[in-house]
């Protein structure tokens, strides 16, 4: 635990930035669907098509699903990770 004399680090990030979140979960028919909706819930935008890219597993047991958003702050993203490992269906967050 940081102590209150240590100072904030900073974030290397530079905001606002592009920024890829990669979930993978079991591939069900809606996986990207549910992924797109708690990403865009929490960014507080709309996702657009060009914004998704996925690819199932060689098994095709898995979804992995890359969402690329306009990151506005390190608070932004800390509550998209949040909603993310908060589903029971999410296996994965990068």
């Amino acid at each position: 635990m940081k102590s209150e004399n240590e100072p904030e680090t900073e974030s290397p990030l530079k905001f606002p930035c592009r920024f890829p979140i990669k979930v993978m979960g079991l591939h069900a028919g809606d996986f990207q669907a549910l992924v797109v909706t708690l990403v865009s819930e929490q960014a507080g935008t709309t996702v657009t098509a060009a914004d998704i890219s996925s690819r199932p597993s060689r098994n095709g047991r898995y979804l992995a699903v890359t969402v690329t958003i306009d990151a506005e702050s390190r608070a932004q993203l800390d509550g998209i990770y949040r909603a993310l490992t908060a589903s029971e269906r999410v296996l994965i967050v990068l």
